[in-house]
């Protein structure tokens, strides 16, 4: 068996052999006469110029001095957080952290209930709250407005406003 099959497979490859095709390399010999490739010449490249890069003058914004607030103390700024005063509770904590969760009135006065760490802090119009030196300027039913005290991007201090939205019952804002 194993022979026939060799033995078949040896005349079928005999068979293709053959020179029946000879108009067909004629043919390509033919078409390849004239056909010649025509390749664009390379771009002529263009030395290389370096250009000087000169960082003397350029302010380095990983100084830890930039953000110092001890040099920026005697600058000619008019806003300037009171930096000798006792810190309140919630000045330690990021203004994203904390949750105005409601307000009460006591004697004609607005306090804000404002939640951090599974503790409840009462705070008033005045009271300081956040890192950027925020002082709470408005209390309402629906927000505490704080003025914030930050630096710009050249050092000086400006003033930012910004706001705790009261949560709702399932603390989403």
């Amino acid at each position: 068996m194993r022979i026939s099959a060799i033995l078949i497979v040896s005349i079928l490859l005999a068979a293709c052999s053959g020179d029946d095709h000879q108009d067909l390399r004629q043919w390509m010999a033919e078409a390849a006469k004239g056909a010649k490739g025509k390749i664009p010449p390379l771009p002529q490249v263009k030395p290389y110029e370096p250009v000087p890069y000169d960082v003397s003058n350029i302010v380095d914004p990983f100084k830890p001095a930039k953000i110092g607030v001890a040099e920026k103390k005697g600058s000619g700024s008019g806003v300037q957080p009171d930096m000798d005063r006792p810190r309140e509770p919630l000045e330690a904590y990021p203004l994203e952290s904390l949750k105005y969760v409601g307000v009460m009135t006591k004697r004609k006065a607005s306090y804000a209930i404002i939640q951090v760490d599974g503790s409840l802090y009462q705070v008033k119009t005045g009271n300081y709250i956040g890192q950027n030196f925020g002082v709470i300027t408005r209390i309402t039913e629906s927000e505490v407005a704080l003025k914030e005290l930050v630096q710009d991007s050249a050092g000086d201090w400006v003033e930012r406003t910004s706001a705790l939205l009261l949560q709702d019952q399932g603390g989403t804002k």
